[in-house]
């Protein structure tokens, strides 16, 4: 059995559904714009307005991890908004490489938020020797052959994967073989890795053909 363990409270990891986890970081970014809008207090009700999420629903997400709010106060923000870090694991520096250094790549080295978040971007690797020591908000390119050494020495817990389908599998078993344990996963193929390495898809086209099928219901109603 897996504990999570959240700064005052655990909980069973395996009682918590990925629906619930997959909210979380839209409660933490809608109450980091609160505390910037200077709100110290919110209700569920007012929060469900915000986030087009039922004050129910809220309230049983929150109480997976123990529940935040006192009735007839609601909840502090401020302090809300640290816990839900803490449990994302915001509260921790991780240390992460991109594959990678075309223009996806590129764009995510110079996401400056990712640092803001606790991700702190170490390495960048690439093939092309074109990119060799090109530098990327601090980072210069390195290549590839240079990954198995740089893992064995530096502390990488993430893989940030952005690279053709064609070498996707190829290097995603080159990282674990070197130790790398979470995966962010942008190549338009699913890996075959061990069950203790984690990986979370980014499939760009799926996203994207989501997006044009509910602009297709959307016509449609607009039509009848």
């Amino acid at each position: 059995m897996c504990i999570l363990n959240t700064g005052g409270f655990a909980v069973e990891e395996k009682s918590i559904s990925k629906a619930v986890i997959k909210r979380l970081p839209r409660y933490y970014r809608y109450l980091g714009e609160l505390i910037e809008e200077g709100i110290e207090r919110i209700s569920s009700n007012e929060l469900s307005a915000k986030m087009r999420v039922t004050a129910s629903q809220i309230r049983q997400d929150l109480n997976n991890f123990g529940g935040f709010g006192q009735q007839g106060y609601g909840y502090n923000v401020p302090y809300l908004y640290e816990e839900i870090g803490k449990i994302l694991g915001l509260d921790k520096t991780h240390h992460m490489i991109i594959i990678g250094a075309g223009n996806l790549g590129q764009a995510l080295a110079n996401y400056v938020k990712f640092e803001k978040r606790g991700f702190k971007i170490v390495g960048v690797f690439d093939i092309n020797p074109v990119l060799k020591g090109i530098s990327i908000r601090g980072n210069g390119i390195r290549m590839m052959s240079e990954l198995p050494e740089f893992l064995q020495k530096e502390d990488v817990q993430i893989a940030a994967l952005t690279v053709p389908k064609s070498s996707a599998a190829e290097i995603a078993e080159l990282l674990v073989q070197n130790g790398i344990k979470a995966i962010w996963n942008f190549a338009h193929l699913d890996l075959n890795v061990p069950k203790d390495v984690i990986v979370e898809n980014v499939h760009l086209s799926e996203s994207l053909m989501r997006l044009s099928y509910n602009l297709t219901v959307a016509e449609q109603k607009e039509e009848k």
